[in-house]
């Protein structure tokens, strides 16, 4: 058992080490909120889209701490054209709000303090979404990966932008709290 938390432990440090390593200059900015800091990346478009359809641009421009488990434009890119264009209605405004605080955890949770609940976990944390939700965290080969209720998995490819209100973590796929209802 404290072999397994030994390499549990070493796995995390390399994935920390690799996750910043990735991280895009000027990606932290302590004077800047999640929403200003994803508006101006420019790699967020369609959760732009999704944050102002259901108002929570507001939020996340604001004095509370969140983190967000941001899918860039590619990950959106995953799921179906037909699938984002229904989202994105003004009659599906309840679904897309339950999607995007499901992205968004309460408070700051940085890489260290995700590897430091699997350490605990002995390789499996899970999280509270704003949503309600749970989000599980495992570690796959040095990738911290999220996995949603159906099994939808996402992997952290740029951690901890820190920002003046909570923290972002990108993510290279859509995790979802329930099936879409557009097939």
């Amino acid at each position: 058992m404290k072999q397994y938390r030994l390499y549990i432990v070493l796995l995390c440090f390399v994935a920390l080490a690799s996750m910043k390593a990735q991280s895009p200059e000027g990606y932290t900015d302590f004077k800047k909120t999640i929403y200003t800091s994803t508006l101006e990346a420019g790699n967020y478009t369609t959760l732009i889209s999704a944050l102002k359809a259901t108002d929570l641009d507001l939020t996340l421009d604001g004095d509370a701490s969140f983190t967000i488990f941001a899918p860039s434009d590619r990950a959106f890119r995953k799921l179906s054209s037909e699938k984002i264009k229904h989202l994105l209605r003004p009659e599906n405004k309840k679904e897309l709000r339950e999607m995007v605080t499901y992205f968004m955890v309460a408070g700051s949770l940085s890489a260290s303090k995700i590897l430091n609940a699997l350490v605990r976990g002995n390789g499996i944390a899970t999280f509270t979404s704003v949503q309600g939700k749970k989000i599980k965290a495992s570690i796959e080969g040095i990738d911290i990966v999220l996995t949603d209720g159906q099994g939808n998995k996402a992997k952290i490819t740029v951690a901890d932008g820190d920002q003046c209100n909570g923290i972002i973590h990108t993510i290279d796929s859509v995790i979802l709290p329930k099936p879409l209802s557009i097939y």
